[in-house]
């Protein structure tokens, strides 16, 4: 197996941990980059120094909130950044993780994910994307943004998948040495079955003593094409493991 140095935007985050390991875990070399590490990718500063050598990037970085002009802007430069310094430093391309349905999306986070696609499938360099259904981890977030003693999750389908997951069909994604056909679709990684959020949140809800209500979700974005199965994968999608109530269970 040869090495391949890769630079993973966003290392620290939800999925980038996850990212990381599995590139270590499978012998490659690791640039970490986040604000941590002192790369900053909204100004670039670091970003040179960072990429010198680096064969590919891994873009996992995200913005830490929902609103959409912000993780927008966000997004836009941190596109720009990424190919600018890693055409000059001779990277061969950038994957990075989206989100299943993202095409539909209208507002939101999920319209500022949408236009992230564009800018970087606008660039100079090579890009792939793995678009990935809703993380089996964000249903704590969800429990997080709570106002008081209850939970009011909606009750929209999704197909939750574990980080780890996603993280081992990025990273193969990533390193494939292969030419991606040309017409092929955008491949999609998702949890073994559909779940509902609600649920899922009553049963992290439990553990955490957190009552969960289940509502409608008509005040986020896009929640009609949500309720209509609008985010739930495509027929080509990959489907794997563990389902949310296993990962649950693995969890100490």
């Amino acid at each position: 197996m040869s090495i391949t140095t890769c630079a993973v935007a966003g290392a620290t985050g939800r999925l980038g941990r996850h990212v990381v390991d599995v590139l270590t875990e499978r012998g490659h070399q690791v640039v970490p980059m986040s604000r941590a590490t002192g790369v900053d990718l909204v100004t670039g500063e670091g970003l040179a120094g960072a990429l010198t050598g680096v064969d590919v990037i891994v873009d996992v970085a995200s913005w830490h909130t929902s609103d959409q002009e912000a993780a927008t802007e966000f997004f836009r430069a941190s596109a720009r950044n990424l190919h600018a310094y890693g055409q000059d430093a001779g990277v061969a391309r950038i994957t990075v993780a989206s989100i299943i349905g993202v095409g539909r999306a209208t507002a939101g986070f999920l319209a500022a994910k949408k236009a992230h696609e564009e800018y970087l499938l606008s660039g100079p360099l090579p890009v792939r994307v793995l678009r990935a259904a809703q993380f089996h981890e964000f249903v704590g977030q969800l429990l997080d943004w709570r106002q008081g003693d209850v939970a009011y999750i909606p009750a929209l389908p999704s197909q939750l998948v574990a980080c780890r997951t996603v993280a081992e069909d990025l990273t193969g994604l990533a390193l494939d040495p292969g030419e991606i056909a040309r017409g092929t679709p955008i491949p999609e990684i998702a949890g073994p079955r559909r779940e509902i959020l609600s649920e899922a949140a009553a049963l992290l809800g439990a553990r955490r003593n957190i009552k969960v209500v289940g509502v409608d979700g008509s005040g986020m974005p896009d929640a009609e094409i949500a309720a209509e199965g609008g985010f739930l994968p495509g027929p080509h999608a990959r489907l794997a493991g563990p389902a949310f109530r296993e990962w649950l269970g693995g969890l100490p």
